[in-house]
């Protein structure tokens, strides 16, 4: 991509109404735009990100043989009355009328939906277990919607509804989901604990939020150094393996301020292995029984001939809100760094272009061409500004790698940086098996 080209409204001045890092930057860089209270329009760079992190999010839900499917925004009213959360649910839930008069919402979460999609499908034991998901815009009425992306009334979300016969297997179905958020964790290059939590609104007996150190985060964290130290490459996806680790996270001391009590943490952790922080909550999963199968009537044949409620969970990640809390991680400063695996582009090519020498740039759209062969996906600066401009811009911007043509490049050999640190002279071919590898 060019960047002349690319849709990137990039502002100097620090936004008065952004308060954390991951507000001011999105919006310095051109990747939101507010649109009202807590609703923003997702621009190019931005959404180029989300989408990414949302792919990972998928492979690895569709790892664990989750189904994706695609719900609506907007849900009839009448099967929220059925399960008795129309009313009790609060002012969070944007309620609207179609033109026939019909109570409809816009929703907040499916568990109501997805429970009325399986009891009018599934019929027989011999279905189970299912394990279906999607990712979908949720709209929730927060009263101070803040810090842009992070806490606002429109997000982009996973969730996924697993179904079983009994507690036993549905506790399969958790630990399946838990280590997959490991792992999904794992690869946007994030460390996220994963804390025994209260149910809240959803209800059940079984919850673990995931949360991510960051100064800026709203949950206070009390946990033990240790759980950083555990190995996901040690375990499986065998349900043996799968119910060790969750015992062994669950073994090491890790609540936030719900839960927290001075006395234990001080029995249990060691001062010096003692951290006290705050975190984002990027994930939440739960385990409800037959919270919401029970009241809309979703029950299947069983093996013995008898009816029987199905078991449910519900299990949620916030990819919009990702995008926010890896920046709040990572950043540096005023630099954005993206993990790789996430970020908008690869690599950047920076030239130091002069209306009357064309041979940087003309060197920098050969680099190009060569890596767009490569499928390595390249931003090039053809913007004829000063190279101190160029550097700001592109520190801002956060993308990992920068090939720098300037004084220093030779006939093939250019200068190659990571961002935020020292540069080193490659030839292409080995600046070509840096960026793949």
């Amino acid at each position: 991509m060019l960047l002349s080209k690319l849709f990137i409204p990039i502002t100097k001045d620090l936004p008065s109404e952004a308060k954390i890092k991951s507000h001011q930057l999105m919006l310095r860089a051109g990747m939101i735009k507010q649109s009202s209270a807590g609703i923003y329009s997702w621009l190019p760079l931005g959404l180029k990100v989300m989408k990414k992190i949302e792919q990972i999010v998928r492979e690895e839900q569709n790892k664990i043989g989750a189904q994706e499917m695609l719900m609506p925004t907007i849900q009839s009213a009448e099967i929220w009355k059925e399960s008795g959360r129309y009313n009790d649910y609060g002012e969070e839930m944007l309620r609207i009328k179609d033109r026939q008069g019909r109570e409809m919402l816009y929703g907040p979460t499916n568990e109501e939906l997805i429970t009325e999609i399986f009891r009018s499908s599934v019929k027989s034991y011999k279905s189970l277990p299912q394990m279906l998901y999607h990712i979908q815009w949720k709209f929730r009425d927060e009263v101070r919607p803040r810090f842009g992306v992070m806490r606002c009334r429109e997000f982009f979300m996973k969730d996924a509804y697993s179904f079983d016969l009994n507690d036993e297997e549905a506790k399969k179905s958790y630990n399946k989901m838990f280590f997959a958020y490991l792992k999904t964790f794992n690869r946007l290059n994030l460390k996220a604990i994963p804390m025994a939590a209260d149910t809240g609104p959803i209800g059940g007996d079984l919850s673990h939020e995931f949360i991510i150190l960051a100064e800026t985060g709203e949950s206070q964290v009390y946990a033990d150094k240790k759980i950083f130290e555990v190995d996901l490459n040690e375990y499986k996806s065998d349900d043996v393996s799968l119910e060790t680790i969750r015992k062994k996270f669950s073994s090491i001391y890790a609540v936030t301020d719900e839960k927290f009590n001075q006395k234990n943490f001080n029995e249990k952790v060691k001062k010096s292995d003692q951290i006290i922080t705050k975190g984002i909550e990027v994930g939440h999963i739960f385990y409800f029984g037959d919270k919401y199968s029970k009241p809309l009537n979703c029950s299947i044949d069983s093996q013995d001939g008898k009816k029987d409620f199905v078991k449910m969970g519900s299990y949620g990640i916030g990819v919009s809100r990702l995008v926010g809390a890896i920046i709040e991680a990572k950043y540096d400063n005023n630099i954005m760094k993206w993990p790789q695996s996430v970020s908008p582009y690869d690599v950047v090519i920076i030239p130091n272009i002069s209306k009357n020498n064309k041979e940087n740039f003309n060197k920098a759209n050969k680099i190009y061409t060569e890596l767009k062969k490569q499928n390595i996906d390249a931003l090039l600066d053809d913007v004829d500004e000063n190279m101190s401009a160029k550097f700001k811009k592109h520190d801002l911007i956060g993308v990992p790698f920068q090939i720098i043509i300037g004084s220093k490049s030779k006939e093939n050999n250019f200068e190659f940086k990571e961002i935020n640190k020292e540069s080193e002279m490659l030839n292409l071919n080995s600046i070509i098996e840096k960026l793949k590898n």
